[in-house]
């Protein structure tokens, strides 16, 4: 069903189902979840957050017999 036929549709109806129709209408907009807006990342925000300490990427001793 186009727009305009459902325009045409509601046009026919007497004015107290109108009415109902716009009350459903106005239900169906509540209904829908609001969109969140993703806010933009800002460059260099979580530095100092993290600490890698010296000799992070130096092997396990676990892992000596598969190298």
């Amino acid at each position: 069903m186009t727009d305009k036929d459902l325009y045409i549709e509601i046009k026919e109806l007497p004015p107290a189902l109108k009415k109902e129709v716009k009350l459903f209408i106005d239900f169906l907009k509540t209904k829908q979840k609001p969109v969140k807006k993703i806010k933009k990342r800002k460059f260099g925000y979580a530095k100092g957050a993290f600490i890698i300490k010296p000799g992070f990427d130096d092997p396990l001793e676990d892992f000596k017999d598969y190298m």
